[in-house]
């Protein structure tokens, strides 16, 4: 056998101790790289091409029901033009196609389209701009509106039988108006105390409390829980104090199994945790650098007991954050600007299944609904995942 001096043996032990501690620093190195987190992948062919030469405009609300069907909301009265887009809709027609679909469309969770309603009818006033769609937990369908007097809600049976209507059209709503709301971006609900919470809005700065029945009232606060304020802000500076009032428009208020209410203030970069009552708990800013439309678009979460996950939609980043919902901590992104399956320009609204599934519609140009499939809890890369593209295993 070879015999190695005592010096080599000593020179060997301290080779052997570099290389495990450089493999320990790897290892570190890319535990620092990837997080545990839920794994999404785009599905391209979701949903199914549309009958009747139907196209979106743009998409500015999702909700799905009980069974895991998909409710879309979009604009194609306004924001489709006849000349380019839907010329079978111009006035004489300027060619075969296409036309817009009717505002309201229930897509089956293979993406089959189910139904299409919407539209003004009797016993109610629709939206002069509708936005925001949302399901609750009888199937029934409600949505606000953005225009100029949409100050009302719109409640509707699951195949869009009109059902009620809160408040009336009317300029000038204020964020104290108890009969009135101002411009309302979207509903969502706790249906054991049957309470409706509404972002509200565009035109006020609020989230304001309703009885899912009859509508009335209930509560309402600002940004900390300060009483409403509707005086002017200046415009958003990343390194000026942080307002003390909601920013136009509070684009969502989503109430939690364990009673809190994460509220989007979305052109001052944060998401604020309320107790349901009102009471300020905490704040997280995201992307804060960012000014114009802001980053912080509309939240969804796991469909876990304990609601582990918060997906985040950020329209002007062009990205979904999936996020640790009690301590607020980015965990990883996904997406960019495009036009390709798993890109987004302007993702407006984003919604989850009982699946663990998520879906994102996009406004302005963006004119589309979109799935992504859970692929479950796995490694993926802390901060950006760019698009994530099927990868076919």
């Amino acid at each position: 056998m070879p015999r190695f001096r005592p010096s080599t043996r000593w020179s060997m032990l301290v080779l052997a101790l570099a290389a495990l501690g450089a493999a320990q620093a790897s290892l570190q190195a890319d535990s620092r790289q990837t997080v545990q987190a839920p794994k999404f992948e785009v599905d391209p062919l979701w949903p199914k091409p549309l009958p009747n030469h139907w196209i979106l405009g743009s998409v500015i609300g999702v909700g799905v029901d009980s069974r895991d069907h998909v409710f879309i909301i979009h604009r194609g009265d306004s924001t489709l033009n006849q000349r380019t887009e839907a010329g079978a809709d111009a006035t004489p027609p300027v060619g075969e196609c296409c036309r817009s679909a009717p505002p309201i469309l229930e897509f089956d969770p293979d993406g089959n389209l189910v139904k299409a309603w919407g539209g003004p009818g009797t016993g109610y006033e629709w939206p002069s701009s509708n936005h925001g769609v949302s399901v609750d937990d009888k199937d029934n369908v409600w949505i606000g509106g953005n225009g100029g007097n949409d100050s009302h809600i719109l409640k509707f049976s699951h195949d869009g039988k009109f059902l009620a209507q809160f408040g009336t059209p009317k300029q000038g709503a204020n964020s104290n108006d108890s009969t009135h709301f101002g411009r309302v971006a979207k509903i969502s609900f706790d249906a054991k105390a049957g309470e409706a919470y509404v972002a509200d809005g565009y035109g006020n700065k609020r989230v304001a409390v309703i009885d899912m029945q009859t509508g009335k009232l209930k509560r309402y606060w600002g940004a900390y829980g300060n009483k409403p304020d509707d005086a002017r802000l200046p415009p958003y500076d990343p390194s000026a104090p942080l307002a003390q009032q909601f920013r136009n428009p509070v684009h969502c208020a989503e109430p939690t199994n364990d009673g809190l209410v994460y509220v989007c203030d979305r052109p001052n970069d944060r998401i604020q945790v309320f107790q349901k009552n009102g009471t300020f708990v905490k704040e997280v800013r995201v992307a804060p650098a960012t000014r114009g439309d802001g980053s912080v678009w509309d939240i969804a979460f796991s469909r876990d007991a304990a609601q582990k996950y918060l997906y985040l939609a950020d329209g002007k980043n062009e990205r979904v954050y999936v996020m640790d919902r009690q301590s607020l901590e980015t965990l990883t992104w996904f997406g960019d600007g495009g036009r390709q399956p798993g890109q987004f320009f302007a993702v407006h609204s984003i919604a989850s299944d009982s699946k663990g599934n998520i879906y994102t519609t996009e406004t302005y140009e963006g004119k589309r609904v979109q799935k992504f499939r859970y692929r479950g809890i796995a490694a993926v890369p802390r901060g950006s995942q760019g698009v994530v593209w099927p990868t076919g295993r």
